[in-house]
């Protein structure tokens, strides 16, 4: 999997709030994977090639500012309405009983998503994000309150910050140990350059709220279906203790921790993920019982939560 705009297998499809860019490779079971915000469908590259082609892997391009194609001027840009675009996007392509991984800020959308379009969603796998009244974190507060109060002349200034070497291996600091390569870098941060793109991410990051993410969780009880928390331990936006919260709260979750990892878990452990994934995930069609999938395993790691093996 490579850059946007350099694949040549990537695909588009029209949706009410505009075009989506994905990539859509391998056949099985099928994987749809999440990513946040200032970066795009490139973060799970390394995940998909470590599945070996036996799932069917959809990997869209949401409009967080790391897309290709600016949406439409009336679509519905908030964390709701995104998670009701990745709902239309399922259905566009007749996804069914999809095991939905999500990142970052796509963790958010992915727990809006399942308390509001539960309908498409067979599983559910979180790697270091955002829930409950961490939406955003501390840390990066400022990425919220910025667009509120100067709107895109923000955005604009944070697109030339991150256009410098020097904010480009900040930023990626905060959320990886790994040293992304040029090209990566270029394929999540070039796309600010467009006017368009930015008033995408205005419009989302002005109207980001833990209102949503607290409500979620108000559904995450009546979930009845797998869940894998894939987390992080080095990560200090979101802690080993929003892990264990989400796994108290999901009725048939499953939490590993992840040596040498930061936020970014994609990029930090993709094979380990990757691993993760194909022992969670049934190697055929059928839904696996979820009383099952909560006792994978009942030997706890050093954190005290259940691990895989």
């Amino acid at each position: 999997m490579s850059g946007v705009g350099s694949d040549p297998g990537i695909r588009e499809v029209g949706l009410p709030q505009g075009r989506v860019r994905y990539r859509d490779t391998g056949s099985g079971p099928i994987l749809v994977f999440v990513h946040g915000i200032l970066v795009n469908g490139t973060l799970w590259r390394d995940v998909v090639t470590g599945l070996d082609g036996r799932f069917r892997c959809v990997v869209p391009d949401l409009p967080l500012g790391g897309h290709a194609i600016p949406m439409g001027d009336g679509a519905n840009l908030t964390p709701p309405g995104v998670a009701r675009l990745l709902a239309d996007f399922l259905a566009a392509l007749d996804l069914q009983d999809v095991t939905l991984v999500g990142n970052d800020t796509g963790g958010a959308i992915c727990q809006i998503l399942i308390a509001r379009h539960p309908e498409r969603i067979g599983r559910l796998v979180l790697t270091n994000c955002d829930a409950y009244e961490e939406f955003f974190p501390k840390l990066f507060g400022f990425v919220h309150h910025g667009p509120r109060l100067f709107g895109e002349r923000f955005t604009a200034l944070l697109g030339r910050l991150l256009r410098t070497r020097f904010g480009r291996r900040a930023v990626m600091w905060t959320v990886a140990h790994r040293r992304q390569e040029s090209w990566v870098l270029d394929a999540y941060l070039d796309p600010l350059r467009d006017p368009a793109i930015r008033r995408d991410l205005t419009r989302f990051l002005a109207a980001v709220s833990n209102r949503y993410t607290l409500e979620a969780a108000e559904s995450f009880a009546g979930f009845r279906r797998p869940v894998l928390l894939a987390w992080g331990r080095d990560d200090f936006l979101f802690r080993p203790r929003l892990a264990r919260r989400l796994q108290r709260d999901f009725p048939f979750a499953t939490l590993e921790f992840l040596p040498r990892s930061r936020a970014f878990v994609p990029e930090d452990q993709p094979q380990r993920l990757a691993d993760l994934i194909r022992a969670f995930v049934p190697a055929g069609n059928a839904r696996p019982r979820a009383d099952v999938v909560a006792s994978i395993s009942a030997d706890p790691d050093s954190s005290g939560a259940p691990a895989l093996v």
